[in-house]
């Protein structure tokens, strides 16, 4: 999510229709499942989005569903938005709208484990399909997020992150998150931010983690790495960074995009009106596979959240 995002809407590029995408569907029409979505008012110098505006805008840009978030951390935005915000919100709307939870590892709760495992349980039984956006401003393996992630596991709830200098900080190489993969193999991750996103290439620095690196990808980055080890880990490609990641080295992105076709969802992170959308664009142009574009748009989510 990057606060300093502004401008006009983008629309997708005229194209042809396959026929794969001309199929009748069960799910709402729509080329993409949007995995990275935030109602109300996040950041102070943008205004709100409500659910009605978000749908028109979705409507607008051959958007099926959208996953809505949370935003409880202190870190994570101006105001907080939180779990019961957001099911409020999407109730009316939930064939299209996904609401997400969320908890902040700092938070006091009592029962330990047992106690963290009943308020997730509570959340989803009112409709939620996820857990996040988690941008807390600890390091990815905390205890207290470890934690958080042994319950996620539990009840059954994907776990999307935000990396970066700030929130759920890691080193060069993502030795945290590796840790946390290892630990908690039963938790699904979905990997976000800058830090995450820099790691596409090798040789990246702390620096990078916090940024936005552009330029050829080297070889080497963790993430390729982390998916060629571990079946829990997952990327969605919302924001300046997922679209800064491939559009950086457009022959490595459609190589990589290809490559971890089973493992990557299209995101947007649009969280208030008129902003600017450089995945719309990107994936109009960038030539995929039929196969692999509908995984990547919207297949992978759906499976993943049992939609």
């Amino acid at each position: 999510m990057c606060a300093a995002a502004l401008g006009a809407m983008v629309k997708p590029c005229a194209r042809s229709v396959s026929r794969a995408e001309e199929k009748p569907s069960r799910f709402p029409p729509g080329r993409y499942v949007d995995m990275h979505t935030h109602l109300g008012q996040t950041w102070n110098t943008q205004p709100p989005l409500t659910a009605e505006a978000l749908l028109r805008w979705m409507d607008a840009n051959d958007i099926s569903q959208a996953v809505v978030l949370p935003l409880v951390n202190p870190e994570a935005s101006a105001y907080p938005l939180t779990t019961d915000f957001v099911l409020t919100q999407t109730k009316p709307y939930r064939d299209r709208l996904i609401p997400f939870c969320s908890i902040d590892p700092r938070t006091s709760y009592v029962g330990g484990h047992k106690g963290l495992v009943g308020m997730l349980t509570k959340y989803k039984e009112a409709g939620c399909r996820g857990f996040g956006e988690h941008k807390p401003g600890v390091p990815i393996a905390d205890p207290r997020n470890i934690a958080i992630f042994k319950a996620c596991a539990e009840v059954k709830l994907p776990v999307l992150f935000h990396l970066d200098n700030l929130r759920n900080t890691d080193k060069p190489s993502l030795p945290g998150l590796e840790k946390a993969l290892k630990e908690v193999p039963d938790c699904i991750f979905i990997g976000h931010g800058p830090g995450w996103w820099a790691s596409i290439s090798g040789g990246v620095t702390e620096r990078d983690l916090g940024g936005y690196p552009r330029g050829p990808v080297a070889a080497g980055g963790a993430i390729d790495r982390l998916m060629e080890k571990y079946p829990n880990i997952y990327g969605e490609l919302s924001a300046g960074s997922g679209a800064g990641a491939i559009s950086r080295d457009e022959k490595f992105g459609r190589e990589f995009l290809i490559r971890r076709a089973d493992r990557l969802m299209f995101g947007t992170d649009f969280l208030h009106p008129g902003q600017d959308v450089p995945q719309l664009e990107l994936f109009a142009r960038i030539d995929l596979p039929a196969d692999v574009a509908a995984k990547v748009f919207r297949e992978n989510a759906r499976k993943l959240l049992g939609l």
